[in-house]
């Protein structure tokens, strides 16, 4: 059984496929990916930028009871649900972050977590990632996980525009669009996996932050934010909006021991008397647009994501993220 898988991702696209009849479309899912491995003794959750999480999220352990003696490797997200019962990444910033066993403890009564399955790539000692997507769902079905904290939401191969349209009315990310045919390709962001969105959304590397004002007075007023591009932290915007004062209160103590005199960004510049850090934290930020001028229009933020690394942070354009 191999010790790593590292995660297949999707392209970003800006419709359905055309060719929906080929494709099987499931629900872009607001969480975190994970990996599940299960060796028959001890399970494992791992992020895509290799952490292991498992102690983090103990409701999810028992999933190694339904598994039994078969083992194996799953794909899936793990996502906190809000009070209608609807993914919500700002409730799973109450325990992403976490480490403390007590803490974690405390937080799994009141912000529980589900880890919802899609994927299987392997299985009973045998590889499947070279078998074709619908092979690896029928197998994945096959298993029947279904519990209190995990679950494998269904699918549906084609008329990806009516899944697109329940994303929309049920306010969810989107969805995602998977070949039928093509085999998991781990570690590479595939065409033959596509995300559609309804709203644009993107991690983005923090470069420093400005001073509050008012009631912010003490701590950040503002992220500033960029992007890769050729191995260079290109500037993209300042993000004002979506804080809570909580929120606001850690990310000033993380950014704090992170602070140097000089500007990360190689390519333009904040405007303003900017702190500037070292650019090791990821965060996500939904925005409307980007403008010309390759900054983003409206921008808020929506939570860290320490499952990112920050040098695979990159401008997402259709058809390159």
């Amino acid at each position: 059984m191999p010790d790593l898988i590292e995660p297949m991702q999707a392209l970003l696209a800006g419709a359905v496929p055309a060719a929906e009849d080929h494709f099987g479309f499931e629900f872009k899912w607001d969480g975190i990916r994970a990996i599940c491995y299960w060796n028959g003794r001890s399970l494992r959750l791992q992020t895509r930028n290799r952490n292991d999480v498992t102690a983090r999220y103990p409701e999810l352990w028992a999933l190694r009871n339904q598994l039994g003696d078969r083992r194996a490797i799953l794909d899936g997200e793990i996502v906190a649900l809000d009070a209608r019962g609807r993914p919500s990444f700002e409730q799973l910033q109450q325990r992403m972050h976490l480490t403390a066993a007590a803490e974690v403890q405390r937080q799994m009564q009141a912000t529980p977590v589900a880890y919802l399955l899609f994927d299987v790539l392997y299985l009973e000692a045998a590889s499947l990632v070279a078998q074709p997507y619908a092979a690896r769902r029928e197998r994945l079905l096959g298993l029947e996980l279904a519990g209190s904290h995990w679950q494998t939401p269904p699918h549906q191969v084609g008329d990806g525009r009516t899944l697109m349209r329940a994303s929309l009315d049920n306010g969810l990310e989107g969805v995602i669009a998977k070949r039928l045919d093509s085999p998991y390709e781990p570690g590479r962001r595939s065409g033959a996996w596509l995300k559609v969105k309804n709203r644009l959304r993107q991690e983005f590397v923090i470069g420093g932050w400005v001073d509050g004002e008012g009631r912010r007075q003490g701590v950040p007023g503002a992220l500033l934010v960029g992007y890769y591009e050729d191995g260079r932290l290109v500037y993209a915007s300042k993000v004002g909006t979506g804080f809570t004062d909580a929120t606001l209160a850690r990310i000033a103590a993380l950014l704090r021991p992170l602070e140097r005199a000089t500007s990360p960004f190689d390519a333009g510049q904040p405007p303003g008397r900017p702190h500037f850090v070292e650019p090791r934290l990821v965060a996500e930020v939904e925005f409307s647009e980007w403008t010309r001028g390759r900054e983003l229009r409206a921008p808020s933020f929506k939570g860290l994501r320490d499952d990112k690394d920050p040098r695979e942070v990159v401008r997402e354009l259709h058809g390159n993220s």
